[in-house]
């Protein structure tokens, strides 16, 4: 899960930074030109009849430090990256992209400043808060036999649990471009993408063309956060996933991923959960 040196805070210039991000930004614009494999392009109105997955997330919550306008704008943002996905078929062989679909947030396409993680705190940037669409789709497909073959995690725990309603690490960072979020079919049925929002809750459902023969488990394993030598947090855990049968009897259980996150706040230290080298 890497090493405590590794997690070291480490300052960078901000013509290293830029530099840093257009450099992965222009390779994965030649990924793009070079790929070969299917990327999903179909829009189907009618919904697929049978339901796979579903979640929702609160639109609005209240993080401290943060102003409350960046969220707001953050559902103007989402309001137009939904289109870009919601009805999005993908079939057997093909892989869901979800910055191929959605495209650059700009001003020009009217994406508004909204609220960035950035090296362990926060800013404002223009499309931010399309992370929470990302997360949603990625927790949903945690729950579906479809196969994530790219998503990346947060190297920063920024806010406490408190209002945290699923684990750690669950969730799919995104940043255009070069932080993707790719979802494959290996399966042999269609599989349908449908997002709405209202002024309370985003909604997303992974529908299919045939009916769904098993059901997941996602949860937590291995958590712990650690007092580095160096005088940082650091929290770790593992994600894992059961497959259960429509009798609920288990079929498998299998590591979905490990998460190593420096956090940026004091922790709440409970005797049980902290360890300590020293």
């Amino acid at each position: 899960m890497g090493t405590p040196q590794s997690l070291r805070p480490r300052k960078r210039s901000r013509l290293r930074l830029f530099a840093g991000r257009q450099y992965f930004i222009g390779r994965r614009y030649m990924r793009w030109l070079l790929q070969d494999k299917s990327i999903a392009a179909a829009f189907m109105k009618e919904q697929l009849p049978y339901l796979a997955a579903s979640h929702h997330t609160p639109m609005l919550r209240k993080l401290r430090k943060v102003d409350m306008q960046l969220q707001y704008n953050k559902i103007r943002n989402l309001s137009l990256a939904i289109p870009r996905l919601n009805g999005l078929t993908v079939k057997p062989g093909e892989t869901l992209s979800y910055w191929r679909r959605i495209g650059k947030p700009t001003r020009r396409k009217g994406y508004l400043d909204g609220m960035v993680l950035y090296y362990g705190g926060f800013r404002s940037g223009v499309g931010g808060g399309l992370c929470q669409l990302s997360n949603l789709i990625y927790w949903m497909t945690l729950h579906t036999p479809l196969t994530v073959t790219e998503r990346h995690r947060h190297s920063y725990d920024v806010f406490p649990d408190e209002q945290r309603t699923q684990p750690f690490g669950s969730g799919a960072t995104c940043s255009y471009n070069y932080l993707d979020l790719q979802i494959r079919n290996d399966t042999e049925n269609e599989y349908q993408l449908c997002l709405w929002l209202d002024d309370t809750y985003l909604y997303g459902e992974w529908r299919s063309s045939s009916p769904v023969l098993n059901r997941y488990e996602v949860y937590e394993s291995s958590h712990s956060i650690r007092l580095e030598p160096w005088g940082g947090y650091v929290r770790r855990n593992s994600i894992r996933r059961r497959k259960l049968s429509l009798d609920g009897s288990e079929i498998s259980d299998e590591p979905v991923a490990d998460n190593t996150a420096l956090m940026m706040y004091a922790p709440l230290l409970k005797e049980a959960s902290v360890v300590s080298d020293f």
